[in-house]
């Protein structure tokens, strides 16, 4: 990740320890501030994580954009399997 983002290949491990703990800090607090907005209605739901990261723009941006295509996998997937079957029933 960070080497994608224009550090050098191999960084100090100092500073991946520290980019790792921050990392794992948001993340698990966005995961309680979810779990807290979905213990009101009894489930955690993918709505809950994008209401939280709704005033960040580029964040909310790509994890519609992962949904999306997900969900266009999940179709695809879906399409290839019926395919699939019905190769198998004219053979």
């Amino acid at each position: 990740m960070m080497y994608g983002f224009g550090d050098d290949a191999n960084p100090l491990p100092e500073t991946v320890a520290l980019v790792e703990d921050i990392v794992v800090e948001y993340v698990t607090d966005l995961a309680h501030k979810a779990q807290e907005m979905g213990s009101k209605r009894g489930k955690l739901s993918v709505e809950d994580f994008l209401f939280l990261i709704r005033k960040d723009p580029p964040k909310l941006n790509r994890c519609t954009e992962l949904l999306s295509m997900q969900e266009e996998l999940k179709q695809a997937r879906k399409a290839f399997e019926v395919d699939e079957e019905k190769l198998a029933s004219t053979e």
